[in-house]
């Protein structure tokens, strides 16, 4: 309810639409009997090749028409592919926001700027590169009466923590 209170103008009105009109025309042409569709429009301009006898007007025709579907498919295929990463971020934020021990700096990663992505990616590689190694250390010993696995990850991540610059 507060989303809808939030939009207001015809602006919200028209981006509204334009995303109810992508979401249809996407899902629409994601369905068999629109690649049929296509395939039988193909087909009618086929057949049709020795009644205009493949004159430039004939090839012009499809080009023309492919061309116009393509662009206009670009913007809308952009549309979804936005909402279906946006959705699918989301998810994740409130997977991680909810998740106990989990760094919640990684719920609003997309925010991040190229550099810093770079930067919290090699950190990652880091505390798991310390993590594999310990698992490794454990299964050459036997493994027995040792840390779980969970417990080793939090201690190489306390181990990344304090080494880190600036701690």
């Amino acid at each position: 309810m507060a989303q809808a209170a939030s939009k207001t103008g015809p602006a919200a009105n028209h981006s509204d639409r334009f995303s109810h009109f992508a979401q249809a025309t996407a899902h629409w042409t994601g369905q068999p009997a629109a690649f049929l569709l296509a395939v039988a429009v193909v087909a009618v301009w086929v057949v049709t090749g020795p009644l205009f006898d493949y004159s430039n007007t004939w090839q012009l025709v499809i080009n023309t028409g492919t061309t116009i579907v393509t662009f206009l498919m670009v913007f809308l295929i952009q549309n979804t592919q936005n909402r279906d990463t946006m959705t699918l971020q989301l998810k994740l934020s409130e997977l991680v926001l909810a998740m106990k021990g989990a760094q919640n700096k990684f719920a609003a990663v997309e925010d991040l700027s190229d550099e810093e992505l770079e930067e919290l990616h090699e950190d990652c590689k880091r505390r798991a590169e310390i993590t594999l190694d310990h698992l490794q250390r454990r299964r050459k010993k036997g493994g027995a009466g040792k840390p779980k696995p969970r417990i080793a990850a939090q201690r190489a991540e306390s181990a990344t923590r304090r080494s880190a610059p600036g701690n």
